[in-house]
Protein backbone atom coordinates (compact mmCIF):
# COMPACT_ATOMS: atom_id res chain seq x y z
CA UNK A 1 0.00 0.00 0.00
CA UNK A 2 1.40 3.48 -1.07
CA UNK A 3 1.57 5.66 2.29
CA UNK A 4 -0.06 9.03 2.17
CA UNK A 5 1.36 11.79 0.88
CA UNK A 6 2.02 14.46 3.87
CA UNK A 7 0.67 17.81 3.96
CA UNK A 8 1.03 20.93 6.25
CA UNK A 9 -2.17 23.02 6.65
CA UNK A 10 -1.38 26.70 8.34
CA UNK A 11 -4.63 28.05 10.84
CA UNK A 12 -3.88 31.73 10.74
CA UNK A 13 -3.18 31.77 14.65
CA UNK A 14 0.34 31.21 13.78
CA UNK A 15 1.74 31.26 10.12
CA UNK A 16 4.73 31.89 10.83
CA UNK A 17 5.55 29.08 12.88
CA UNK A 18 3.43 26.75 10.21
CA UNK A 19 5.83 28.44 7.46
CA UNK A 20 9.11 27.35 9.25
CA UNK A 21 7.27 23.69 10.08
CA UNK A 22 6.41 23.32 6.71
CA UNK A 23 10.66 24.47 5.51
CA UNK A 24 11.97 22.04 7.47
CA UNK A 25 10.03 19.01 6.65
CA UNK A 26 10.54 20.06 2.81
CA UNK A 27 7.17 20.32 1.90
CA UNK A 28 4.64 23.26 0.72
CA UNK A 29 1.71 24.58 2.74
CA UNK A 30 -1.49 23.28 1.72
CA UNK A 31 -2.98 26.07 -0.46
CA UNK A 32 -5.87 26.90 1.98
CA UNK A 33 -8.42 30.19 1.93
CA UNK A 34 -9.31 31.33 5.34
CA UNK A 35 -11.69 34.38 5.58
CA UNK A 36 -14.42 36.22 7.69
CA UNK A 37 -17.14 37.49 6.67
CA UNK A 38 -18.73 40.86 7.48
CA UNK A 39 -20.45 39.13 10.67
CA UNK A 40 -17.18 37.52 11.42
CA UNK A 41 -18.33 34.54 10.67
CA UNK A 42 -15.32 32.19 9.98
CA UNK A 43 -15.16 30.78 6.08
CA UNK A 44 -12.73 27.58 4.94
CA UNK A 45 -12.12 26.35 1.50
CA UNK A 46 -8.89 24.15 1.13
CA UNK A 47 -7.94 24.92 -2.79
CA UNK A 48 -6.19 21.49 -3.49
CA UNK A 49 -6.80 17.61 -3.41
CA UNK A 50 -6.63 16.02 0.28
CA UNK A 51 -8.03 13.07 -0.39
CA UNK A 52 -6.59 10.13 0.94
CA UNK A 53 -3.37 11.89 2.55
CA UNK A 54 -2.01 12.48 5.74
CA UNK A 55 -2.79 16.22 6.99
CA UNK A 56 -1.55 18.15 10.24
CA UNK A 57 -2.80 21.44 10.98
CA UNK A 58 -0.64 24.46 12.60
CA UNK A 59 -3.12 26.13 15.18
CA UNK A 60 -2.67 27.03 18.62
CA UNK A 61 -6.02 28.16 20.44
CA UNK A 62 -4.50 31.23 21.86
CA UNK A 63 -5.79 34.80 22.11
CA UNK A 64 -8.52 35.13 20.62
CA UNK A 65 -8.89 32.05 21.84
CA UNK A 66 -13.10 31.28 20.87
CA UNK A 67 -11.83 32.46 17.19
CA UNK A 68 -8.98 30.51 16.53
CA UNK A 69 -10.95 27.60 18.51
CA UNK A 70 -13.61 27.83 15.95
CA UNK A 71 -11.32 27.80 13.39
CA UNK A 72 -9.19 24.75 14.08
CA UNK A 73 -13.03 22.71 14.47
CA UNK A 74 -13.88 24.60 11.10
CA UNK A 75 -10.74 23.03 9.21
CA UNK A 76 -11.29 20.18 10.91
CA UNK A 77 -14.31 19.34 8.91
CA UNK A 78 -13.72 20.97 5.66
CA UNK A 79 -10.89 17.85 6.32
CA UNK A 80 -12.86 15.11 6.81
CA UNK A 81 -15.66 16.13 4.79
CA UNK A 82 -12.96 16.33 1.66
CA UNK A 83 -11.64 12.48 2.81
CA UNK A 84 -8.08 13.40 4.24
CA UNK A 85 -6.95 9.82 5.46
CA UNK A 86 -5.99 10.98 8.34
CA UNK A 87 -5.58 14.46 10.10
CA UNK A 88 -3.37 15.23 13.22
CA UNK A 89 -4.34 19.08 14.70
CA UNK A 90 -1.28 20.58 16.01
CA UNK A 91 -1.90 22.88 18.93
CA UNK A 92 1.60 24.21 19.96
CA UNK A 93 -0.54 26.45 23.00
CA UNK A 94 -3.85 24.61 24.08
CA UNK A 95 -6.16 27.34 25.21
CA UNK A 96 -8.82 26.99 28.04
CA UNK A 97 -5.99 24.57 29.68
CA UNK A 98 -6.47 26.25 32.77
CA UNK A 99 -9.81 25.14 32.87
CA UNK A 100 -8.80 21.81 33.67
CA UNK A 101 -10.97 20.67 36.94
CA UNK A 102 -13.99 22.11 39.23
CA UNK A 103 -12.09 24.11 41.73
CA UNK A 104 -15.22 25.21 42.77
CA UNK A 105 -18.90 24.69 42.75
CA UNK A 106 -20.90 25.09 39.60
CA UNK A 107 -17.70 25.80 36.97
CA UNK A 108 -17.05 23.69 33.89
CA UNK A 109 -14.16 21.61 33.12
CA UNK A 110 -13.76 23.54 29.86
CA UNK A 111 -10.66 21.84 28.90
CA UNK A 112 -12.68 18.45 28.53
CA UNK A 113 -15.44 20.13 26.70
CA UNK A 114 -12.53 21.97 23.61
CA UNK A 115 -11.49 17.82 24.09
CA UNK A 116 -15.07 16.64 23.28
CA UNK A 117 -15.21 19.14 20.42
CA UNK A 118 -12.26 18.58 18.18
CA UNK A 119 -12.74 14.76 18.22
CA UNK A 120 -16.34 16.03 17.04
CA UNK A 121 -14.82 17.79 14.19
CA UNK A 122 -12.71 15.17 12.87
CA UNK A 123 -9.89 15.02 14.37
CA UNK A 124 -7.54 11.63 14.35
CA UNK A 125 -4.70 12.49 16.64
CA UNK A 126 -3.78 15.41 18.70
CA UNK A 127 -0.14 16.70 19.16
CA UNK A 128 0.17 19.11 22.25
CA UNK A 129 3.34 20.87 23.51
CA UNK A 130 3.58 21.61 27.61
CA UNK A 131 -0.26 21.34 28.35
CA UNK A 132 -1.15 23.30 31.70
CA UNK A 133 -2.54 20.31 33.09
CA UNK A 134 -1.28 16.77 31.92
CA UNK A 135 -4.47 14.88 32.82
CA UNK A 136 -5.98 16.82 29.69
CA UNK A 137 -4.06 14.08 27.97
CA UNK A 138 -6.77 12.12 28.90
CA UNK A 139 -9.55 13.68 27.83
CA UNK A 140 -9.21 12.52 24.33
CA UNK A 141 -10.62 9.36 23.36
CA UNK A 142 -8.24 9.37 20.60
CA UNK A 143 -3.91 9.37 20.58
CA UNK A 144 -2.49 12.20 22.35
CA UNK A 145 1.52 13.04 21.71
CA UNK A 146 2.41 15.45 23.92
CA UNK A 147 6.07 16.88 23.76
CA UNK A 148 8.36 19.55 26.76
CA UNK A 149 9.64 22.59 25.02
CA UNK A 150 12.40 21.52 28.09
CA UNK A 151 15.45 20.34 25.26
CA UNK A 152 14.69 23.66 23.83
CA UNK A 153 15.33 25.76 27.01
CA UNK A 154 17.65 23.65 28.18
CA UNK A 155 20.10 23.66 25.37
CA UNK A 156 19.74 27.42 25.85
CA UNK A 157 21.40 27.38 28.87
CA UNK A 158 23.84 24.26 28.75
CA UNK A 159 26.59 26.05 27.55
CA UNK A 160 26.55 29.32 29.41
CA UNK A 161 29.41 29.55 32.03
CA UNK A 162 27.39 30.99 34.83
CA UNK A 163 25.91 29.12 37.45
CA UNK A 164 22.41 29.33 37.96
CA UNK A 165 20.14 28.65 40.77
CA UNK A 166 16.53 27.27 39.49
CA UNK A 167 13.20 29.12 41.28
CA UNK A 168 10.09 27.64 41.10
CA UNK A 169 7.35 30.32 40.74
CA UNK A 170 4.76 28.02 42.91
CA UNK A 171 4.45 24.83 44.72
CA UNK A 172 2.46 23.69 41.47
CA UNK A 173 5.80 24.11 39.39
CA UNK A 174 8.07 22.25 41.50
CA UNK A 175 9.04 18.98 39.71
CA UNK A 176 9.46 21.04 36.85
CA UNK A 177 11.93 23.12 38.50
CA UNK A 178 13.62 20.04 40.10
CA UNK A 179 13.89 18.34 36.62
CA UNK A 180 15.36 21.61 35.06
CA UNK A 181 17.56 22.32 38.41
CA UNK A 182 18.82 18.63 37.82
CA UNK A 183 19.64 18.83 33.86
CA UNK A 184 22.01 22.06 34.90
CA UNK A 185 23.11 20.40 37.48
CA UNK A 186 21.68 23.60 39.75
CA UNK A 187 20.38 24.32 43.23
CA UNK A 188 16.68 25.51 43.77
CA UNK A 189 14.29 27.30 45.15
CA UNK A 190 10.18 27.81 45.60
CA UNK A 191 8.68 30.78 45.82
CA UNK A 192 5.71 30.75 48.48
CA UNK A 193 2.53 32.73 46.68
CA UNK A 194 -1.16 32.72 47.73
CA UNK A 195 -3.98 33.67 45.19
CA UNK A 196 -6.85 35.65 46.01
CA UNK A 197 -8.55 37.01 42.98
CA UNK A 198 -7.63 35.70 39.25
CA UNK A 199 -4.67 36.70 37.53
CA UNK A 200 -3.92 38.04 41.33
CA UNK A 201 -1.19 36.71 43.49
CA UNK A 202 1.16 37.77 46.24
CA UNK A 203 4.70 36.08 47.26
CA UNK A 204 4.65 35.54 50.88
CA UNK A 205 8.28 33.36 51.30
CA UNK A 206 10.95 32.38 49.50
CA UNK A 207 11.96 28.39 50.19
CA UNK A 208 15.51 28.42 50.26
CA UNK A 209 16.24 32.18 50.49
CA UNK A 210 19.60 31.24 51.18
CA UNK A 211 20.07 30.65 47.69
CA UNK A 212 19.40 33.54 46.10
CA UNK A 213 21.99 36.35 47.26
CA UNK A 214 24.84 36.70 44.67
CA UNK A 215 23.14 34.09 42.81
CA UNK A 216 21.68 34.04 38.93
CA UNK A 217 18.38 32.58 38.74
CA UNK A 218 16.29 31.10 36.17
CA UNK A 219 12.61 31.06 37.03
CA UNK A 220 10.61 28.56 35.26
CA UNK A 221 6.94 27.82 34.55
CA UNK A 222 4.85 26.84 31.64
CA UNK A 223 3.57 30.06 30.87
CA UNK A 224 3.73 34.04 31.11
CA UNK A 225 0.40 35.82 31.38
CA UNK A 226 -0.07 38.77 32.58
CA UNK A 227 3.44 38.33 34.11
CA UNK A 228 2.38 40.19 37.24
CA UNK A 229 3.46 37.45 39.62
CA UNK A 230 6.59 36.85 38.25
CA UNK A 231 7.20 40.58 37.90
CA UNK A 232 6.82 41.16 41.58
CA UNK A 233 8.56 37.84 42.36
CA UNK A 234 11.54 38.79 39.67
CA UNK A 235 12.05 41.77 42.07
CA UNK A 236 11.40 40.44 45.34
CA UNK A 237 14.46 38.01 44.30
CA UNK A 238 16.11 41.35 43.22
CA UNK A 239 15.47 43.02 46.73
CA UNK A 240 17.26 39.28 48.23
CA UNK A 241 20.52 40.30 46.37
CA UNK A 242 20.05 37.89 43.21
CA UNK A 243 22.53 39.02 40.73
CA UNK A 244 20.62 38.50 37.27
CA UNK A 245 17.07 36.90 37.22
CA UNK A 246 16.05 35.26 34.13
CA UNK A 247 12.30 34.12 33.84
CA UNK A 248 12.03 31.07 30.81
CA UNK A 249 8.38 29.69 29.45
CA UNK A 250 7.01 27.74 26.90
CA UNK A 251 4.35 29.95 26.21
CA UNK A 252 4.25 33.42 26.18
CA UNK A 253 1.03 34.85 26.49
CA UNK A 254 1.79 38.48 27.56
CA UNK A 255 -2.11 39.77 28.11
CA UNK A 256 -2.54 43.27 28.72
CA UNK A 257 0.14 45.16 30.09
CA UNK A 258 2.57 42.21 30.32
CA UNK A 259 5.52 43.56 28.14
CA UNK A 260 5.27 46.75 30.35
CA UNK A 261 5.64 45.03 33.47
CA UNK A 262 8.91 42.85 32.24
CA UNK A 263 10.09 45.98 30.89
CA UNK A 264 10.15 48.25 34.09
CA UNK A 265 10.81 44.33 36.35
CA UNK A 266 13.91 43.66 37.70
CA UNK A 267 13.72 40.69 35.31
CA UNK A 268 16.92 40.56 33.25
CA UNK A 269 15.81 38.59 30.48
CA UNK A 270 12.51 36.66 29.50
CA UNK A 271 13.08 33.48 27.10
CA UNK A 272 10.12 31.75 25.53
CA UNK A 273 8.82 29.65 22.70
CA UNK A 274 6.85 30.91 19.47
CA UNK A 275 4.34 28.29 20.17
CA UNK A 276 2.29 31.37 20.20
CA UNK A 277 2.56 34.50 18.06
CA UNK A 278 4.15 37.59 18.46
CA UNK A 279 3.66 40.89 16.92
CA UNK A 280 5.87 43.59 16.75
CA UNK A 281 5.86 45.39 20.18
CA UNK A 282 6.81 41.86 21.62
CA UNK A 283 9.29 41.35 19.50
CA UNK A 284 11.00 44.65 20.00
CA UNK A 285 11.57 44.29 23.66
CA UNK A 286 14.62 44.04 24.56
CA UNK A 287 14.07 42.27 27.45
CA UNK A 288 12.04 39.31 25.44
CA UNK A 289 13.95 36.24 23.71
CA UNK A 290 11.91 34.03 21.48
CA UNK A 291 13.35 30.40 20.77
CA UNK A 292 11.60 28.46 17.95
CA UNK A 293 9.89 24.79 18.63
CA UNK A 294 9.37 24.49 14.79
CA UNK A 295 12.41 21.61 14.66
CA UNK A 296 10.96 19.94 17.75
CA UNK A 297 7.42 20.52 15.80
CA UNK A 298 8.57 19.38 12.79
CA UNK A 299 10.62 16.61 14.23
CA UNK A 300 7.46 14.92 15.56
CA UNK A 301 5.67 15.27 12.71
CA UNK A 302 7.77 13.06 10.58
CA UNK A 303 7.62 10.77 13.29
CA UNK A 304 4.01 10.52 13.33
CA UNK A 305 4.04 10.81 9.81
CA UNK A 306 6.32 7.52 9.64
CA UNK A 307 4.73 5.85 12.46
CA UNK A 308 8.07 6.11 14.62
CA UNK A 309 7.78 6.87 18.61
CA UNK A 310 8.34 10.23 19.18
CA UNK A 311 10.05 9.64 22.32
CA UNK A 312 13.53 10.42 21.39
CA UNK A 313 12.95 14.03 20.62
CA UNK A 314 12.66 14.54 24.37
CA UNK A 315 15.08 11.79 25.76
CA UNK A 316 17.97 12.01 23.12
CA UNK A 317 17.92 15.55 23.75
CA UNK A 318 19.42 15.40 27.27
CA UNK A 319 20.05 11.38 27.34
CA UNK A 320 23.36 12.41 28.92
CA UNK A 321 21.81 14.48 31.55
CA UNK A 322 19.41 11.66 32.85
CA UNK A 323 21.93 9.58 33.45
CA UNK A 324 21.54 9.15 37.20
CA UNK A 325 18.08 10.71 37.53
CA UNK A 326 15.62 9.14 39.92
Amino acid sequence: MTKSVLKIIGGTANTPLAEKIAHELNVGLTDVEICRFADREIFVQVNESVRGTDVFIIQPTSNPANENLMELLILLDTLKRASAKRTTAVIPYYGYGRQDRKAQPRTPITAKLEADLLTVAGANRILLLDVHALQIQGYFNIPVDHLFATPVIFDHFKNRKEEFVIVSPDAGGVERARFFARLLSANMAIIDKRRNEKNKSTVMNIIGEDQIKGSNLIIIDDMIDTASTLCSAANILAEKGAKSIYACATHGIFSGEAINKINNSALTKVVVTDSIYFDNDKKDSAKIEILSISNLLSDAIRRIHEDRSVAPLFLDAIKDRLIGLE
